[in-house]
């Protein structure tokens, strides 16, 4: 838990919350409770005047912490309990550390993790309302976050590049090459979010590309923008797909398919492949493990939303797909994405204010600022990857593209 970056700071070992939690009414308790040996054990400190460090407004901090851990740490942050000059870093110390490792029985989060065994939260009956709970909160918001072509995806930060922009027109070049495309070929997107990838393939290798996406406002906007294009973008879940494909990609899709969704997923994506064709998977993922999901972004960014791990993506396309190239890319490519997403939200929040300001009680920019800033330390801290994985229905000569 990443409240144990708090309890070492303060001296204080990782016990059960019911032999804490009475006793930690204030700060000054728990200085009081610090063995003297124990001091700058930990570099992340509480008030303390690194840029890392958090300063605490109000002490019900620590209790919210201490009985609901990652998710008791991020609403005392968007209610403004506490604060950090660099919250990005201080993630990426945390993380780095490895205080995630630790927690204790919180019977809230099995029930969750329950619900998610049992029931299928990513069924085609909940896809749209997957959407309508971050993907449409409205298009003004993506266009003052992301890059001109709004690609919500990571980008890639090749030698060279320094622009956000020319960043993702690199990883949507990188997609178009290792796909081999040709003039005249029909392509899928599955999730296409408001047409990124369909507009620059079209323009720029003159294919025609079909997109699908359960986001209302995505669909809206993107037909504006690939108006005169051989693109058709539907407002369509995956399940319901048919037809014949050249190749498909499928960028920053498949972290809402759930893992035990993985296997129809991908015997979709294999239906509807032509014989020869090629199947490009751009994904967040770990190594190892089960599939992970803070619960604070669960809660208020990604109410379906799972990383899945590199064993049950293979387990997903076995005797489906071959795997002919997974490219592990560096988790700093997302950091630096997520960064200047960062930078432009900032920046272009006053024109956002009257649309969002009043949002989740007043709380959205913090709750924004908390999203990025988490989400760009979790991959400064390599605990997340993003793979770009080369699929074929059988093994065949293939030539990795970087």
């Amino acid at each position: 838990m990443l409240v144990t970056a708090i309890l070492r700071r303060a001296g204080i070992k990782v016990n059960p919350v019911r032999e804490l939690a009475p006793g930690i009414k204030s700060r000054a308790r728990m200085e009081k409770m610090r063995p003297a040996a124990s001091r700058g054990t930990f570099s992340n400190g509480v008030n303390g005047n690194n840029p890392w460090d958090i300063t605490v407004h109000d002490s019900r901090f620590y209790r919210e912490v201490l009985t609901r851990g990652s998710l008791g740490l991020g609403e005392s942050y968007m209610n403004g309990w506490w604060d950090c000059p660099n919250l990005d870093e201080f993630f990426s110390r945390v993380l780095s550390a490895n205080l995630d490792r630790y927690s204790w029985f919180n019977p809230i989060e099995l029930l969750r993790y329950a619900k998610r065994v049992l029931f299928n939260q990513a069924s085609a009956k909940h896809a749209f309302v997957i959407a309508k709970a971050h993907y449409d909160l409205g298009n003004d918001l993506y266009q003052g976050m992301l890059d001109k072509r709004l690609t919500y995806t990571c980008a890639y930060w090749r030698e060279g590049v320094t622009t956000l922009d020319a960043a993702q027109e690199a990883k949507l070049d990188l997609v178009c090459r290792k796909l081999n495309l040709k003039p005249g070929q029909r392509v899928l997107d599955i999730g296409c979010g408001w047409g990124s990838f369909a507009k620059f393939a079209a323009e720029r290798y003159k294919v025609s590309v079909v997109g699908i996406t359960v986001a209302r406002e995505q669909v809206e906007l993107g037909r504006q923008l690939c108006q005169g294009l051989p693109v058709e973008l539907r407002l369509q879940d995956y399940r319901g797909l048919s037809g014949q494909f050249d190749h498909i990609v499928s960028l920053g899709m498949f972290e809402h398919v759930e893992p035990k969704n993985y296997p129809e997923y991908f015997r979709v994506a294999a239906h509807c492949l032509k014989p020869g064709g090629l199947f490009l998977l751009h994904t967040i993922g770990v190594e190892k493990g089960k599939s992970t999901t803070d619960p604070w972004i669960r809660k208020y960014i990604f109410p379906v939303g799972t990383i899945p791990s590199r064993p049950e993506i293979n387990g997903g396309i076995r005797n489906i797909f071959q795997v002919l190239d997974w490219h592990d890319f560096a988790g700093l490519h997302y950091d630096r994405t997520l960064m200047a997403w960062y930078e432009n939200f900032m920046k272009n929040w006053p024109a956002l204010t009257n649309n969002y300001a009043l949002r989740e009680d007043g709380h959205f920019k913090r709750m924004w600022e908390y999203y990025l800033l988490s989400c760009a330390g979790s991959f400064r801290a390599g605990k997340n990857s993003v793979f770009q994985i080369v699929l074929a229905p059988g093994m065949r000569a293939y030539q990795p593209v970087r």
